[in-house]
């Protein structure tokens, strides 16, 4: 966590990430670490002097808040782009109602289905089912008949509106 995404400064801020370490209470022991080992209270090495302003704390400041702001719009882009691509095939179930008329894809059915020397004429949906419940906002329930051997909830990419 001391580190930028380029992993460039470990070693700047190795020390620090001891000291930090070194100087936290943890529940369980109810001490700092560096005083169970040591019996004393770690040193910062500098007085500590209040009022002042201090241009490279300022800088170090500055820099944070840019990685930060960075970090910021690279998660945002990532974001939108794993949504764009998790939803692009998704369909919502909001098109589908109860008794609805919908087709299979054979996706599938395949091993059920007659085999052919060529698939490349076979239909990609098969018959009409009805709904018999939408489960989930991208799941519903269809009312198979018994020969056809699969679960009978199916994701909304699996149906297709039955158009007569």
């Amino acid at each position: 966590m001391f580190i930028d995404h380029r992993q460039e400064q470990w070693p700047d801020w190795l020390e620090m990430a001891k000291f930090v370490y070194n100087n936290k209470v943890y529940l369980n022991m109810k001490t700092l670490p560096f005083k169970a080992n040591y019996r004393q209270n770690s040193r910062l090495g500098f007085e500590i002097r209040k009022k002042r302003r201090y241009k490279e704390a300022e800088k170090f400041i500055t820099k944070i808040r840019e990685i930060q702001e960075k970090a910021k719009v690279v998660l945002e882009k990532t974001q939108k782009e794993i949504k764009k691509y998790t939803n692009r095939k998704r369909a919502e179930v909001n098109e589908y109602k109860v008794e609805d008329l919908v087709m299979l894809s054979i996706k599938n059915l395949k091993y059920q289905m007659i085999r052919r020397k060529t698939n490349k004429l076979t239909e990609k949906f098969v018959d009409s089912y009805k709904i018999k419940k939408i489960i989930l906002t991208n799941a519903v329930e269809l009312k198979l008949p018994s020969m056809i051997k699969i679960h009978p909830v199916v994701n909304v990419s699996r149906i297709h509106k039955y158009i007569r």
